[in-house]
């Protein structure tokens, strides 16, 4: 594997995961509302379910990519209805009344990352598209699962601490970023959902 191939494969997880996603944007709400310490669970249930699904990936990839808009659809039905779910907890947290246990927990990290078509697809392509044509090895695979986790991790964390970095300077406008994030949710769970290529077909 080159360097040029390494760089590409670097910038390719860097622009993907650090930029603003469903998961980020409710990272960054959990650690705004609810605290890093709670927003780390969550963090940590997306992580563990970034490795299931590069696993998956590496184990399946002729099969998924086969099966792979059927899957779509399923993750577009059950991510769109799981993220207004999201975006209605978002809008009415005030951070101290809203039980922060009801999706900001390892569990809801994880399920949130399984209905998230952006990571689904970022999952099943990378490891196949950017490591297998050069290196089918078990510890070859292995370390690129670590290495893409480990690059996921950390654009999660930067999430995380940004919200909780400017919590208190957002404390008195808290309403108002709250619906702002809310609908950020809503516009991907709209977007990500097919209804709008529904309606132009």
């Amino acid at each position: 594997m080159t360097a040029l191939n390494i760089a590409s494969l670097l910038g390719y997880c860097v622009i993907v995961t650090f930029t603003p996603g469903p998961t980020n944007i409710v990272i960054l709400s959990g650690s705004y509302n609810f605290g890093i310490k709670k927003t780390l669970q969550f963090v940590y249930g997306a992580t563990a379910a970034f490795v299931v699904l590069l696993s998956f990936s590496v184990i399946l990839s002729g099969l998924l990519m086969a099966g792979m808009p059927k899957i779509l659809l399923v993750m577009q039905a059950t991510g769109g209805i799981y993220m207004l779910y999201l975006a209605r907890l978002i809008y009415g947290a005030d951070g101290a009344n809203t039980s922060p246990g009801q999706a900001f927990t390892f569990v809801g990290g994880f399920l949130m990352q399984l209905v998230n078509p952006k990571v689904i697809i970022f999952t099943m392509t990378v490891i196949p598209s950017f490591i297998m044509p050069y290196d089918t090895s078990v510890t070859g695979l292995a370390i690129a699962v670590a290495a893409v986790t480990s690059i996921a991790f950390m654009a999660m964390l930067t999430w995380a601490l940004f919200g909780a970095a400017f919590k208190e300077r957002l404390q008195k406008y808290r309403k108002t970023v709250n619906l702002i994030m809310g609908l950020f949710l809503v516009y991907s769970a709209i977007m990500m959902s097919g209804i709008v290529d529904l309606i132009k077909g």
